[in-house]
């Protein structure tokens, strides 16, 4: 891991559950310029579980007591999504910056009305769409931004696996649960249409727009057949870009996700592995000009890590940001509910026009 700089930004995780534990723990502890400042959850055991295992400075069982420091810079948002919205108000308010974990939230007005909360607190909000500090996407937006010339069609699957968990309890710390656990007041996988596009197609939306730029309409279509839920999206993107978006949950088969960019000057194809592997992408680009193809190696693929390490540059040193911001946020909300839209009435929906929840 990078040596730590002088200069950490304090952080305070909430939430101490399965996120925290396999991801922003451990991110925050090895980040060059971030530390663990503090954790909080409501569940004693689990927060002391937690506290023991990761030494914080702090421990706290109020949201608001862990805002009240004076000490606490940044707050990352770990919680089930229904308290994202919620969680990241109360920072801002408190005047703390914002690493909120991906879903932004749940409906259309919940994200926009986190906006003027972000322009009144100064604040920086940054939504964990972590994979936009995976190395071999980096390269691959690097190229789109400039050798590759025009954009011409964007294609992008999410494919979880039913062989997920066997791969993931190999590699992942044992979970530690709490029976004193808040939980939100539906059970998020009630739903799993819903549950699906939340967890997963806020993933495979947010590439997409990194990629391709502004979604401007959808045309989807669902299919749920021998237990599997299979999304095929037609995308429009503002700039005239094709796209097509397959995300399919589970797939009998390995874990099945990338992407595939047609350029004027050049091709890219990526092959994107369980984050839990922490294992960069392999991203084969294409150079028309002298008929190569080179892939970076992505040797540090601590995407969590990365993206924290992005977050406090931002608020430490003025570094622009590189992560989805508030906007960013919003949009892949607006993606979400249009695909949803495009379903059950079986026609292109505009983002523009959308409201109500996933």
């Amino acid at each position: 891991m990078p040596p730590k700089e002088d200069r950490l930004l304090r952080v305070g995780v909430l939430g101490c559950g399965p996120i925290a534990q396999a991801a922003h723990f451990e991110s925050c502890t090895k980040a060059r310029n971030a530390t663990l400042y503090a954790i909080c959850d409501v569940a004693d055991d689990l927060r002391d579980r937690m506290a023991a295992t990761h030494a914080p400075e702090k421990s706290y069982a109020d949201y608001d007591a862990m805002l009240a420091d004076p000490d606490l810079e940044a707050v990352i948002i770990a919680t089930s999504d229904a308290f994202h919205v919620p969680a990241a108000r109360r920072a801002l308010e408190a005047g703390k910056h914002v690493l909120c974990e991906k879903p932004l939230a749940l409906s259309v007005e919940e994200a926009e009305g986190l906006r003027a909360a972000v322009a009144a607190s100064g604040c920086t909000l940054q939504v964990g769409h972590m994979k936009r500090f995976d190395a071999g996407l980096q390269a691959a937006k690097e190229f789109t931004c400039g050798p590759m010339g025009q954009m011409v069609a964007l294609k992008a699957w999410y494919c979880d696996s039913t062989h997920r968990y066997p791969m993931t309890d190999a590699v992942q710390p044992l979970m530690v649960m709490s029976k004193n656990a808040r939980k939100p007041a539906e059970n998020p996988k009630a739903d799993l249409d819903r549950y699906y596009m939340l967890a997963h197609g806020s993933h495979l939306i947010d590439t997409a727009r990194w990629f391709g730029g502004e979604i401007v309409a959808v045309d989807a279509r669902l299919s749920n057949r021998a237990g599997i839920r299979c999304w095929f999206v037609d995308v429009a993107f503002a700039n005239g870009v094709l796209g097509h978006l397959d995300l399919t949950v589970a797939v009998r088969m390995d874990w099945h996700e990338g992407f595939q960019i047609y350029g004027e000057n050049g091709s890219i194809l990526g092959k994107t592995y369980n984050p839990w592997y922490y294992k960069t992408s392999e991203v084969d680009i294409f150079h028309e000009s002298d008929g190569t193809t080179r892939r970076v190696l992505g040797a540090d693929g601590h995407f969590y890590r990365r993206q924290l390490e992005g977050f406090a540059d931002v608020i430490l040193n003025g570094a622009p940001m590189t992560g989805a911001d508030i906007g960013d946020g919003i949009a892949c909300v607006r993606g979400m509910v249009a695909i949803a839209q495009s379903v059950r009435s079986g026609q292109p929906v505009r983002l523009a026009d959308v409201s109500g929840p996933v």
